[in-house]
């Protein structure tokens, strides 16, 4: 079936419940058994509800299937399914390569926890080669984290070649793969084994609910189930039936956001404020060849470096504007603004461009109100 299709079925199983369209929200802590047998030999379809209900079944089935994965984990937040993905190959002594884009929150891990448990985490370019990051590769080292778009700066990663480079040494790689969203790429195509979603983000789509998956192939399901069952790992069933529902528009609406997303992002690049426009889908983004080899289209998050005098005037921009929010996450359907400090936390690379970077996400608005409002907030600069 097409991948439209598929995300209007997938995980549907409406004659399970006396036909409802969407599975029943099942509030569930303790399941009661009739044989004390089959409780001992978990038979049946639930076990407690930590174990899952149908209602989380349905999401997770169906985004295995979108992702191409063996089996799926629903966790509580995208930083939980972060933290299931890294734990379940986590050792002391072990050594963990991180590319030096990935999200903030990843990096709080690997150095605050991760440190603590004894692993050494070590940062690269999210531009390396796959023979640099063969050399990279230590006989401890248990996982390479990659995410492409980078987190704020939206770098573009050779993703199979740097997945076939760990393969060969026996390494597991997982992918961020929120800004991709199950639809506009999916890295177990491109050898990845582990696919990380922020489901709070696209997959849910409407700012209502927070969410994780780690999507697993073959080799790497077990490890990932048994740490999330010990880690006591949960998603909440209001959680999954909103997941539930956000994943049957997620084509639609995501093509909206990347219709308004590159309009927004062209118009921008014709104003004299701006410094740089980084939008993987532009021509100008100096990866967009990967980009179009690998990907199948843009979500509505994106950077933008503009000419600034001062912080003072960069506050005056963001602040007065209308339809673009000032707040933590993206994917709903509303646009946001943000101020990003690369600089501060790269250790790897250096960034190293003139100018304040906002980071856009551009919603689901008419894209000549979100224009206007941009263009006010430039004229506010002066």
């Amino acid at each position: 079936m097409e991948r439209d299709t598929r995300i209007t079925h997938a995980g549907r199983r409406p004659r399970d419940y006396k036909g409802a369209v969407n599975p029943p929200v099942y509030r569930v802590s303790t399941v009661t058994f009739e044989h004390i047998e089959d409780f001992e030999n978990r038979r049946g379809e639930m076990i407690y509800g930590r174990f899952g209900t149908p209602t989380t079944r349905a999401v997770a089935e169906a985004v295995s299937d979108l992702e191409g994965a063996a089996e799926s984990v629903l966790c509580s937040s995208g930083l939980n399914a972060i933290s299931t993905a890294m734990l379940a190959f986590a050792k002391p002594g072990g050594h963990l390569l991180v590319s030096d884009s990935a999200y903030w929150p990843v990096r709080k891990l690997c150095d605050g926890l991760l440190a603590r448990l004894g692993v050494e985490t070590e940062y690269f370019d999210p531009h390396i080669e796959a023979d640099g990051l063969t050399r990279l590769i230590r006989p401890e080292t248990f996982l390479v984290w990659l995410e492409s778009p980078g987190s704020l700066t939206f770098e573009i990663m050779d993703t199979p070649a740097l997945a076939a480079a760990a393969r060969a040494k026996g390494v597991p790689t997982a992918f961020d793969n929120t800004w991709g969203a199950s639809h506009f790429f999916r890295p177990l195509e491109h050898g990845v084994d582990i696919s990380v979603l922020a489901a709070t983000k696209y997959h849910v789509g409407h700012s209502d609910a927070m969410m994780g998956i780690v999507c697993c192939n073959e080799a790497t399901r077990e490890a990932v189930r048994q740490t999330a069952i010990q880690l006591g790992v949960t998603a909440g069933a209001e959680e999954a039936y909103l997941t539930h529902r956000g994943l049957r528009t997620l084509s639609v609406r995501l093509e909206r956001h990347q219709k308004n997303g590159i309009a927004v992002a062209r118009w921008l690049e014709g104003r004299p404020e701006v410094a740089r426009v980084i939008h993987p889908a532009l021509e100008s983004h100096p990866d967009h060849a990967l980009w179009k080899r690998d990907f199948d289209g843009a979500c509505g998050l994106f950077g933008v470096v503009v000419k600034v005098a001062s912080k003072e005037k960069l506050v005056a921009m963001i602040d007065g504007l209308e339809l673009f929010g000032v707040g933590a996450s993206w994917g709903g359907y509303e646009s946001l603004a943000l101020t990003a400090y690369p600089e501060k936390i790269r250790t790897a690379t250096r960034w190293e461009d003139e100018g304040f970077l906002i980071r856009l996400h551009v919603g689901l608005e008419d894209p000549k109100d979100l224009i206007a409002d941009l263009e006010a907030g430039l004229a506010r600069l002066a």
